[in-house]
């Protein structure tokens, strides 16, 4: 997506918006490595791949020197100098350095059958939203279950002792749907993008998805993210899985989306660094086993983006929902105390938690997997023979 144009699965080209290829040359959506296989079909692409990243090293520059002219901060100067699909300049945020994001945490209600408690966290999720809104934030980022996340022994068509496959018939669906509109009405009257995490149904008999909604600033659901890599009771007896990775931006910032368990999957993580990601929206109802809070910093600081990390408030005083910065330092995190609440953060990419990580080891990895590539056309007895001494 570019501007508020999203996309589920990667258009036939969509042309990067950066001189030189931006943060990573984009072919139909995925931003590829730049070598297939060694010889000289590989020093050929490593030669290109360099100068698509001197390219981007030139254009960095650029922004930097206007930074240094102006006054502006790295971020208010890219914003000038990165041209829209239309040829213009994108407008700066008022006094503001980055993009202002929101992570929430709320209860947990687990009954999607109970319909006042569909009702009462629908108006939580919309106390937040306000409360984003006027700590100026231009999206907010909700974690999974916000409206209900249905256990396991509610739906049991042999519960409530026993897991057995999901009876969604019980579900208060016209009221999970009122309270989802509600929300998108409210994401319009704001102005204010909203990252929800729901139940959504499918054709029956085809078990829903679990899933995060993205509503714009307008009140649409521009585009839809589904939980892929699914526990073994929520694929066995729960939900359908998703296919496909999500990325959609705002202001210029692209996001990706993961949920559930997926924390547990680096692999999901590097595949929105190729798909070029700024931040990578987050949400659960656990945090364990394995410390998904630590995982998520690893996550960061190994792809050099930010991670929003959403999840309940009955884990957080362990564990509260928070932002990563991309050197893998937590921005700011909700309060520890269960309360619902969010924390907000500007993603800057001229601030010190970024501006090494964003601007030298992202490009560095991706030079550095380039080289790799080339090196395995390398013919040469002393590196073929491992037991060559000195």
């Amino acid at each position: 997506m570019t501007n508020g144009v999203a996309y589920a699965e990667p258009p036939a080209t969509v042309p990067s918006t950066v001189p030189g290829g931006g943060k990573g040359t984009r072919v139909s959506g995925r931003c590829r490595s730049p070598i297939a296989s060694g010889g000289v079909a590989g020093e050929r692409s490593l030669r290109a791949w360099k100068a698509v990243m001197t390219a981007h090293r030139n254009f960095k520059d650029q922004v930097r020197a206007r930074a240094a002219r102006t006054g502006e901060s790295y971020t208010s100067a890219l914003r000038q100098l990165r041209p829209t699909p239309s040829g213009d300049a994108l407008p700066e945020a008022a006094g503001r350095t980055g993009l202002r994001i929101a992570v929430a945490q709320t209860p947990l209600r687990e009954d999607p059958g109970d319909a006042d408690a569909l009702r009462e966290s629908g108006r939580q999720v919309r106390a937040l939203m306000r409360e984003a809104s006027a700590l100026g934030a231009r999206i907010v980022h909700f974690p999974e279950g916000a409206i209900c996340f249905p256990h396991k022994l509610v739906m049991s068509v042999d519960g409530p002792d026993a897991v057995g496959p999901a009876d969604w018939g019980r579900c208060r669906w016209p009221v999970l749907q009122a309270e989802l509109a509600a929300i998108a009405a409210l994401a319009r009257e704001l102005r204010l993008w909203t990252v929800i995490a729901s139940v959504h149904r499918l054709t029956g008999p085809n078990r829903p998805h679990n899933s995060l909604y993205v509503v714009s600033d307008h009140g649409e659901v521009v585009t839809r993210y589904d939980e892929r890599l699914l526990s073994r009771t929520k694929v066995s007896y729960l939900y359908s899985p998703g296919v496909s990775p999500v990325t959609f931006d705002v202001d210029g910032v692209r996001f990706g989306c993961l949920l559930g368990m997926e924390i547990h999957y680096p692999e999901l993580f590097a595949e929105y660094e190729r798909l070029d990601v700024d931040c990578v929206l987050f949400s659960t109802t656990g945090v364990s086993p394995g410390n998904a809070a630590a995982q998520a910093q690893g996550h960061a600081a190994a792809n050099s983006y930010w991670v929003s990390f959403a999840v309940p408030t009955r884990h957080s005083a362990t564990a509260p929902s928070g932002v990563v910065a991309p050197n893998g330092d937590w921005l700011d995190r909700c309060p520890v105390d269960g309360s619902p609440s969010v924390a907000v953060v500007d993603l800057d990419e001229g601030s010190e938690a970024a501006a090494t990580a964003v601007a030298h080891a992202r490009p560095w990895r991706r030079e550095s997997r380039a080289a790799r590539q080339a090196r395995q056309g390398l013919t040469d007895p002393r590196s073929e023979d491992r037991t060559a001494a000195f």
